[in-house]
């Protein structure tokens, strides 16, 4: 039997209730983490942690809205208490935004939306759970971002600033964070084609621009979406989660301030 990934390791996922975050979190525990899944929604976290426990993982749950820094800070000394330290974070919390909307019809708030949601939730996770992080015990912190990062596509300005904005995040911390044996990278998947079906918001995200194309969200995604990346098709929740395991597992122990491309080639790097 082979050993698991992610053996003796505490984990806590933001957003963990999400399509993405739920899809990490059940690999994590599968892989032998204990898992701490906080997000705002109870149903949807307690949704994810009853299919864990019924694969007998170890989970817990906690409510917790990622913008307010005092419950999150309280949240992550509650973990390193109960657990006696934090080995990895994930921030897959979503931030509703525009995508399709040109500079002359964008709002101030609209651009602003996602580049201060996303920005703020991973300023206040990160400092959060970093100072019960690392020493003796690697630390590992993961982010998420999506192609718009490098894209030069109309109509994504914000998007495009936050995506960009996260994974300059990440290269920082990295640098920030690496005396004290804490590694941080980021994971870039493209639109994830299966998440919709999993309760994501980008269903709502894309339906507009489906809509205008006169398909359904599922037909946006596996047509116009998947023909642009070079193996003509997207990524998984499960590809994403199960990347998202090594990469924060040991056998990836040299890797930090560096982003994982999973855009099935939307982006070569």
């Amino acid at each position: 039997m082979s050993e698991l990934l992610l053996s003796d390791k505490n984990a806590v996922i933001y957003g963990g209730g999400g399509a993405i975050g739920g899809a990490i979190a059940r690999v994590f525990a599968r892989e032998g983490a204990r898992v701490f899944i906080a997000g705002r929604t109870q149903a949807k976290l307690d949704a994810v942690a009853d299919e864990i426990a019924a694969t007998g993982g170890k989970v817990e749950t906690a409510q917790v809205d990622v913008l307010d820094q005092q419950a999150v800070e309280k949240h992550a000394e509650a973990v390193a208490a109960t657990a006696g330290s934090i080995d990895i974070a994930v921030n897959a919390v979503s931030v509703m935004h525009d995508q399709g909307t040109f500079l002359a019809d964008l709002s101030l708030e609209e651009f602003m939306r996602p580049v201060d949601g996303f920005l703020r939730t991973l300023f206040i996770t990160s400092k959060a759970v970093a100072r019960h992080m690392g020493g003796d015990r690697p630390g590992v912190i993961l982010t998420l971002s999506e192609p718009g990062s490098k894209l030069a596509v109309g109509g994504i300005l914000g998007h495009s600033v936050s995506a960009a904005g996260k994974e300059a995040f990440s290269r920082v911390l990295a640098a920030e964070l690496a005396p004290r044996n804490i590694r941080v990278i980021g994971i870039r998947p493209h639109a994830v084609v299966d998440a919709p079906a999993a309760g994501s918001y980008t269903s709502d995200l894309f339906e507009p621009m489906a809509a205008g194309a006169g398909q359904s969200v599922q037909e946006f995604l596996e047509g116009g979406m998947a023909q642009g990346t070079l193996l003509k098709r997207l990524p998984t929740l499960t590809e994403v989660a199960e990347t998202a395991a090594f990469l924060a597992s040991d056998r990836a122990g040299v890797m930090t301030g560096t982003i994982a491309n999973l855009s099935a080639g939307a982006l070569v790097d």
